[in-house]
């Protein structure tokens, strides 16, 4: 990603805060895992989004008073002999070629340099990032920086900036595409290795490995989210993990995953049988599944909401339902389809929206279509996902090289697996 780019957000987000204002964004730090062991460390992706550095331990402030802009960014302070055991840390220079901010100083200012913008004014809003997920969710570095100013300066209005950052990411850069799409044809990669490689005996978490392979192969870092490796009834429990059961024969094996590049997402679900052949029964919920996945594809448009797409995804699983002799009111749906049809993707998995995600297309929106059938008592869960880009008068389909109908993932798997 380009320094304009960066700058470019950090522009559009002043222009949404009030004036008299202050923007504190961290980039946190790695969690203790034990010992001296830390949890590998990911940036705080609105810092990222602000400034494209990916080292932990930075802080970003911008700041509006009076109409007037300024951003200063504070890096980690240089030690020299901590450098030898863990390698060296960004210097003010890099910051700046990566960042474009030109204001760059060490960490060490920081508390002093914000004493005295605090008391610029007598009354003054300090925007921060303080997502949360629930009330008993740990404390982040945000939230305890919040009660320690409260404390000392009472003038201080404290407001949240992550529903800002939800506007703003909502809709993609061309650079953010192009890194879905990267992320996106790993994983069509990785799925097919799954497909080559699939036969009964194995262990879910050995099928998964061929997965993992490829995005090692290609540079991947870090996954999107922990991929979901689910054969038979496993399949039927939305987010199974544990990817320890036997793949039977017979069995179908139900992939939720996606590889992460530049820190830009994919996710893509795919179920397909263990043995390269569908029973009839599987193959007719598959199709159900299908219908509804490329008729949603279909229907998002700028203007349409989320709300609206969602209950056309949940009227038509039910009318699959009562076909399949699974229900007999559409009103039982829940039974057998209990999630929403899909969610923003980009920065997270799970991307910013609006509150309760009732969002409006419009073009540049990064979306997932994932209708699922999930039948515990005879072993099927089917969830057929794909990503897709919306235009100006529909959507793109950013997966539709990734094989999904019942005929191409046989002929697939009959082609490597020696399936007759």
């Amino acid at each position: 990603m380009k320094a304009d780019f960066f700058k470019c957000n950090r522009a559009r987000l002043l222009e949404k805060i009030k004036d008299n204002s202050i923007v504190i964004l961290f980039a946190g730090n790695a969690p203790k895992k034990t010992a001296d062991e830390a949890y590998p460390f990911t940036p705080n992706r609105n810092f990222y989004y602000s400034t494209g550095i990916s080292e932990e331990n930075h802080i970003l402030v911008m700041s509006k008073i009076n109409g007037t802009t300024k951003t200063t960014l504070f890096i980690k302070d240089i030690d020299l002999d901590l450098e030898r055991w863990i390698g060296k840390s960004i210097r003010k220079e890099e910051a700046t070629e990566i960042s474009g901010i030109e204001d760059v100083k060490f960490k060490s200012q920081f508390e002093s340099d914000i004493h005295r913008q605090l008391c610029l004014k007598e009354e003054i809003n300090l925007y921060l990032d303080l997502e949360r997920d629930s009330i008993s969710s740990s404390v982040s570095i945000a939230h305890e920086f919040a009660q320690n100013i409260v404390s000392k300066y009472p003038q201080v209005m404290i407001k949240n900036v992550f529903s800002i950052f939800g506007e703003l990411r909502l809709v993609k850069s061309e650079e953010e595409v192009d890194n879905i799409k990267k992320a996106i044809s790993i994983t069509i990669e990785g799925i097919e290795a799954l497909m080559k490689n699939s036969k009964p005996g194995m262990k879910e978490y050995q099928l998964e490995s061929y997965f993992d392979f490829v995005c090692k192969n290609n540079g991947v870092k870090d996954l999107a989210f922990k991929t979901i490796a689910a054969a038979g009834k496993n399949a039927a429990t939305l987010h199974y993990v544990s990817n320890d059961a036997e793949l039977k024969d017979g069995d179908l094996i139900q992939f939720d995953l996606g590889a992460q590049y530049n820190f830009y997402n994919a996710d893509i679900s795919r179920a397909f049988p263990v043995n390269g052949k569908f029973t009839e029964r599987q193959k007719a919920v598959y199709n159900a599944v299908l219908k509804v996945n490329e008729e949603i594809i279909n229907d998002i448009k700028p203007g349409k909401t989320f709300k609206e797409i969602n209950n056309k995804a949940t009227d038509l699983i039910a009318e699959e339902c009562i076909k399949l002799g699974l229900i007999k009111e559409k009103s039982e749906v829940s039974k057998y389809y209990f999630h929403s049809i899909g969610h923003s993707l980009g920065l997270d998995t799970h991307d910013l929206e609006t509150p309760h995600r009732d969002i409006t297309f419009k073009e540049g929106v990064v979306y997932t279509v994932e209708p699922g059938i999930y039948i515990e008592e005879e072993n099927i869960g089917i969830r057929i996902e794909d990503d897709v880009l919306v235009t100006e008068d529909g959507v793109i389909n950013l997966t539709s090289k990734m094989i999904k109908t019942v005929e191409e993932i046989e002929n697939f798997m009959a082609k490597y697996n020696n399936i007759e």
